[in-house]
């Protein structure tokens, strides 16, 4: 029986890089993010206060620490439940919390339902790559 794919995906996606690669795609925004808001303290409460998050210090800390932390397990492959775990429900809460779709209307609610289901992707793709990492530490591949 042959193969559906064509070799050069299986090339690609064998590639050892493709694994890092894909895991950065996924946290590098949520690195990124964390890092801005440790390097900009104030605005990040500021940010926390927009969405009503009280107190908003101790919201900005800890979503510093799930930004900076869920990334560097995922990255590291340790622990990359845990990251994705901590990402995952962080998006999830973060997509109710942003993007109430429910309670708008118009333009805004259009928006809104596009960006609350674009991060109800990312929980799936959080969960995936706990999959992948799961079943490649069954395997014995890296």
């Amino acid at each position: 029986m042959r193969d559906a794919e064509p070799r050069l995906v299986h090339v690609v996606l064998d590639w050892p890089p493709t694994w890092f690669l894909a895991r950065l795609l996924l946290v590098g925004a949520y690195m990124i993010g964390g890092l801005a808001k440790l390097t900009d303290w104030n605005a990040a409460v500021a940010e926390q206060a927009h969405f009503a998050m009280s107190p908003p210090a101790l919201w900005a800390g800890l979503t510093i620490a799930v930004e900076i932390i869920g990334p560097m397990l995922i990255l590291l492959g340790r622990l990359v439940w845990l990251g994705a775990g901590m990402l995952g429900v962080f998006t999830l809460l973060a997509a109710f919390v942003a993007n109430p779709f429910w309670q708008m209307a118009g333009q805004a609610r259009f928006a809104a339902t596009n960006a609350f289901f674009e991060h109800v992707g990312l929980v799936g793709g959080f969960i995936l790559a706990a999959l992948v990492a799961e079943h490649a530490r069954r395997t014995g591949r890296p």
